[in-house]
């Protein structure tokens, strides 16, 4: 983003949710969880945090998500909840995040999640401390270039053929699902920002 980094928190805040407003949301499905959308700006250009779950997982093994996961009887709320995850996945201390707001929360369609998303803003160039059970990558994607590649595409999951937003992220690696839906909710909210840093 250009002018001063000051202002960037601020012009975040201002599109995206209240978090406690989010949260007080219902949404279809039977356990809530949470998600922690991981924003930072290098080089003029925001970036957003991003997982390769492994592959041998039980629920969407080998998708691209965000960090998160269903929410704890020992978590406070779900902001909690989506700040304990990313720091278990990818090793992201909650201290290093400021929390600006929140996405709309989202039901996924095949397992029965609530998602809530939270946005938060950290500092570039962190070293990864990965899960070696749930993580198999971290992807750190200009969004930019993800709102370039959204398309609609024709997919099937379990045998069952549905069209979808998808993201093409590259390295065999695409972004669709309920993922997929957090990223467009996203993408419409910072647009007026990334079109500015880019001009």
């Amino acid at each position: 983003m250009s002018s001063a980094s000051s202002s960037l928190p601020d012009a975040l805040r201002a599109v995206l949710l209240d978090p406690a407003a989010a949260t007080s949301v219902e949404v279809h499905g039977r356990t809530k969880a949470a998600v922690l959308v991981a924003l930072y700006a290098h080089h003029g250009s925001l970036h957003a945090v991003f997982t390769r779950r492994q592959g041998d997982l039980r629920r969407h093994a080998g998708e691209i998500s965000f960090p998160g996961g269903r929410r704890d009887e020992k978590d406070a709320d779900l902001l909690s909840t989506a700040l304990r995850e990313a720091e278990e996945e990818i090793g992201l201390p909650r201290e290093a995040v400021d929390v600006l707001g929140a996405l709309w929360p989202i039901p996924t369609v095949a397992t029965g999640f609530g998602v809530y998303p939270f946005v938060g803003l950290i500092e570039p160039g962190r070293e990864w401390a990965l899960s070696p059970r749930e993580v198999d990558e971290v992807l750190e994607l200009r969004l930019a270039d993800l709102r370039a590649a959204g398309n609609r595409r024709r997919l099937l999951h379990r045998g069952i053929p549905f069209r979808s937003v998808v993201y093409d992220v590259g390295h065999e690696a695409v972004i669709w699902g309920a993922t997929a839906r957090i990223v467009g909710d996203l993408l419409a909210r910072i647009d007026p920002l990334l079109d500015a840093a880019s001009g």
